[in-house]
């Protein structure tokens, strides 16, 4: 059964949202309800959370925290995170029908204690989710996220072109579809970047406003690697070429590393003013994660 999952920062639990959530087990039955289904995460407001639904995930398994008595760990996997937070609110109610019962709206907050965990209906669920993906979905961004005809299969291009009443009731084919989810991954890297190539500096623009530099995985999808900004790196068609075959790859201080007697000296010299430190997002928080680079580092052929 679907649910909604609460997570926040600076808490006790030893939570990585993207692979694993770790919970106390008064909410075990309803955990065990969602294993080998989808839930969303919501963060409230407490602790600085941005109060709304800001992701969406399946449960794998689950496993008991041997280090922790008490406690247990959702196994994560397919996270995806929203385009924009979903607040609480949806024109004419709420996404959660439970919280129509709360007569006093200071009082919402109050009505969500004790359900850091919970269940919600296949219609709440795809209108949440539905939400979240808004921006991907949306026919004025087809082109710069590649979701145009050009780019589509016959499954993915039906899925993009329903009305979004149908998206909803079809919601989990699009969380799984690796054309959408690879729009959804391209939106969140080349807008952090500002469409500009991490390596070379250029931002070039083409018709439909679509961005020439690309989204690149740094631990790729095959390897376990999630589709977030952390584990993506906004590249030129050709870097992104020599970066996929570790020909370049990074420091841990985020500047680069050429193999040099294997990528071509024209195209060292478009690297030169990056050797300390690539272009990055303004927010430090959407940089690469170290792990990530440590993970693509290991298999850099210098040259």
């Amino acid at each position: 059964m679907k649910g909604v999952f609460d997570t926040r920062a600076g808490t006790v639990y030893d939570d990585d949202i993207t692979s694993r959530y770790h919970f106390p087990n008064r909410y075990l039955e309803i955990a065990r309800q969602s294993v080998g289904d989808w839930i969303i995460y919501r963060e409230p407001r407490r602790g600085g959370g941005r109060e709304g639904y800001v992701a969406v995930a399946r449960v794998e398994d689950l496993v008991v925290d041997t280090a922790k008595s008490g406690f247990t760990y959702a196994i994560i996997t397919d996270y995806l995170p929203f385009d924009a937070v979903v607040p609480l609110r949806r024109p004419g109610g709420f996404y959660e029908g439970f919280l129509a019962q709360v007569e006093n709206p200071s009082r919402i907050g109050a009505a969500m204690q004790g359900r850091s965990l919970r269940t919600v209906t296949d219609a709440e669920f795809g209108a949440i989710v539905r939400a979240g993906l808004r921006e991907t979905l949306a026919p004025a961004n087809a082109i710069r996220l590649e979701l145009d005809p050009a780019h589509l299969d016959a499954e993915a291009r039906a899925l993009v072109e329903a009305p979004p009443e149908e998206q909803e009731r079809r919601i989990e084919q699009v969380l799984v579809n690796r054309k959408i989810r690879d729009a959804a991954f391209r939106k969140s890297v080349v807008d952090a970047y500002d469409g500009r190539c991490a390596v070379t500096g250029l931002r070039l623009i083409n018709g439909g406003g679509k961005a020439e530099a690309q989204a690149a995985h740094i631990l790729p999808v095959a390897a376990g690697g999630p589709d977030v900004v952390q584990n993506g790196i906004a590249l030129s068609a050709t870097v992104h070429w020599l970066f996929d075959r570790h020909l370049i790859s990074l420091t841990d201080e985020l500047g680069l590393l050429v193999s040099h007697n294997r990528v071509p000296s024209e195209l060292r010299s478009l690297f030169q003013q990056q050797m300390e430190r690539v272009h990055l997002p303004k927010d430090r928080n959407l940089w690469p994660h170290p792990q990530y680079i440590q993970r693509h580092r290991e298999q850099f052929a210098p040259g």
